[in-house]
Formats: structure tokens, sequence, C-alpha cells
């Protein structure tokens, strides 16, 4: 078993500021130095290397490393041998065709064609599936030049908006090929060599940061006689908590509620007669 957790973080792109930021919210301590490879948290029991995103994958399901965030495409086109354990929820991103616009194309065209990529193992797996033969042309990024300059008849890539391929002159087409995230992945069967109490502690950290992410906390007086109606509104995670009020027939709940639409739903209460509707944002939780 070893005496820390050592987990490795994407040192540049676009998850590493967003794993850097949901790390720190979980409270483990982060480098300061971008130049920084390795950091120790002495308090919390873990190591953090800082590594090429592409490569995180390998090292874990190598085992040289218990855990590691990543990308969901990247974990598949490595093949390495680890496992997603828990979505992160941050650099969202659909991996998707694209080509000429206006020339019709659809999954069938491609065969006999050459699609560039900066995924060949994903592409590869994709287009076995689904009977497509076509030449693969790996380039290590942007692959949206490689139609202009003739290299390739379509690509296929990270999308996050489309703004860039547009500016090329190409259209989307096809369904999703795989939609992305950053994501806690994990050496198949290793858990019983890695500290469990490190672990568990980790998970926790990291699903009360998301749940903070995506709820906030709800305080508001209401009558009692419509409270009822109130909880409807306001069910919360597990009950909410009531506590009677000074005032006569009234009482104060406290709730979270998900922070998506928390507007509208103060609207609905003050409708209902609530007052004093307070919001508070969360920075982290543990349920």
């Amino acid at each position: 078993m070893s005496e820390m957790l050592r987990v490795a973080v994407p040192n540049k792109g676009a998850l590493s500021e967003a794993a850097a930021a949901m790390l720190s919210k979980a409270g483990y301590r982060q480098r300061s130095d971008s130049k920084d490879l390795v950091l120790v948290d002495d308090i919390n029991g873990v190591e953090f290397y800082y590594l090429r995103p592409r490569d995180i994958a390998v090292y874990v399901g190598e085992g040289t490393l218990d855990l590691g965030i990543t990308g969901r495409d990247m974990l598949l086109d490595s093949a390495a041998p680890a496992e997603e354990i828990m979505a992160l929820g941050f650099g969202s991103s659909k991996f998707r065709f694209a080509a000429p616009a206006g020339e019709g194309w659809t999954l069938q065209k491609l065969n006999g064609t050459r699609i560039a990529t900066s995924y060949p193992g994903l592409l590869g797996s994709y287009l076995d599936e689904h009977g497509i033969t076509a030449r693969l042309i790996h380039l290590d990024g942007a692959v949206e030049s490689s139609i202009r300059l003739g290299v390739a008849d379509a690509i296929a890539d990270v999308v996050e908006t489309g703004t860039t391929l547009r500016k090329a002159g190409l259209e989307l087409f096809g369904d999703p090929i795989l939609l992305s995230e950053g994501i806690l992945v994990q050496r198949p069967g290793e858990r019983a060599e890695i500290d469990p109490v490190a672990l568990d502690h980790l998970l926790q950290r990291l699903s009360g940061v998301i749940v903070a992410r995506d709820y906030v906390l709800m305080d508001y007086d209401i009558a009692e006689d419509v409270v009822e109606q109130a909880m409807a509104l306001t069910p919360g995670l597990e009950s909410p908590t009531i506590s009677p009020l000074a005032k006569q027939g009234w009482v104060a709940v406290r709730v979270m509620v998900p922070a998506k639409g928390h507007q509208l739903l103060m609207d609905n209460l003050h409708d209902l007669g609530a007052r004093g509707i307070l919001v508070s944002e969360l920075s982290a939780c543990r349920l």
C-alpha cells in the first residue's frame, strides 16, 4: 500500500487550470510555479505530478501513478489500461467529423478517404465499429488546415464552439463520435494497493466540489399554512431544515437547490408568500 496517493494533474492545456482550481477547492495544495513538476501535500497525504495530459492515462495504466486527471478523449485514444472512475464536470467538448461545407458529407462517404486527426486511436476504433475504411493522417494539432493544404479530405477533431472550423470553410456532419470532459482515472483492479482512506477522502472532496458548483444554499421565511407548497418547490437533496420563527405561524427554511434556475425559484417562492429569501454560493460540501 502506498504511503501517499500519487495523482497526475495536467501541466498545460484546456484541462490544466480547471483541474488545479478544483483540487484547490477540495482543500489540496497546488503549485504556484508552472515549472514545478511535483508538489507534495504532506497534510493531505498526496503527491501531485504535473504531466502532459495525453500521457496521464499511460502513467496511471502502467501503475506508475495511482490516479490521474485527464480527458475522456485522451483516455480512449491512448488505449491505456486505465478506467474512468469519476466525471469532473469541466472541459466539456465533442469529438466530431468536419469537411468542406456544402458537399453533403455523411459517415458512409468517408470510405476510402483521408481523415486528419490528433486522436488516431479513438478515431480508428470508431471507424472499425462502423465498418468504415479510411486512411488516418495523424497530426499533432491545427487539423482544420489539413484539407486546405491537400493533406486530408475530412477531419475528426475536438470541438467546443465550432468557430475555428467555420472560419476554415468546414462544417460538422454526422453524430458526435464522443462527448468528452475532464475525468478522474485509475488503473483497473488497483484499489487494493491504494490507501483506501486517502482515496475515499479524495473522491468525497471532489464530489463535494461538484455538488457545490451545481447547487446554492437558499434560506427563506414562510407561513406555516403554505409550507407544504414551498416544500414541493424546494425539496432539497434530502430534506429541508425547518425552524420555528418568533413570528407566530411562520417558519424559517434552509435548503440546497440547483444553481441553475434559482432566480425563477425565488420568484415562485415570493409569489407564494415567502419573504427574506437569501441565496448563498457554496465552495464545497460533504454529503
